[in-house]
């Protein structure tokens, strides 16, 4: 069931096959996932009674194409009591102000191109128009070339690589924000 999603993520659509042809509906949307590490989901991982087999089978429901298509792959540790007593970080306000910011520069770069945010932006435009330096994507070519990485996987990484560097406020993404858009989908899951 999740798979038929694959279409809608990729491509912003979704096509209905009819009698006189096929209907085609924008869907443009956000996709947030949550999974369990196991059927048992412990507190702890250190008190999950599955095994290997069962875990990976547990998270095998969710299909390496599907993954493939999700940017943002983010292991949530329970917090510690230290955490839930002292909390510290920035306030909402001021990270809004900086996705605000983030944004309003996407769409300074890319309106021209047609496009308004960097999840819109084809991987080929990003790979030929807008090329990086070889420097800056090394970290890209290292991971495919290990099979860490599919080429659609090494898109999703250069569009993140560029919202890291609007969120820091940069004109071009690091080779350093490249590396951590790779780290952000590397995470030993399905």
């Amino acid at each position: 069931m999740l798979d038929t999603l694959r279409t809608p993520l990729e491509e912003g659509e979704i096509r209905v096959p009819r009698r006189d042809g096929t209907a085609a509906y924008p869907a443009r949307f956000q996709l947030i996932l949550a999974a369990n590490p196991c059927p048992c989901a412990p507190a702890n991982d250190v008190d999950c009674i599955c095994s290997a087999t069962t875990r990976r089978r547990y998270l095998g429901r969710l299909s390496g194409p599907l993954m493939d298509r999700v940017d943002i792959r983010v292991r949530m540790d329970p917090p510690g009591n230290a955490a839930l007593m002292n909390p510290v970080g920035e306030s909402s306000a001021l990270v809004r102000a900086r996705v605000m910011a983030a944004r309003a520069a996407a769409i300074d770069r890319w309106s021209d191109h047609g496009w308004l945010t960097n999840s819109e932006v084809p991987g080929s435009a990003l790979r030929q128009r807008f090329r990086l330096s070889p420097t800056v994507t090394r970290p890209i070519e290292l991971f495919l070339r290990d099979g860490r990485v599919t080429a659609r996987g090494a898109d999703r990484a250069l569009r993140l690589a560029w919202t890291l560097c609007d969120l820091r406020g940069g004109e071009s993404p690091t080779e350093s924000e490249v590396a951590q858009a790779l780290l952000f989908r590397d995470r030993g899951y399905a």
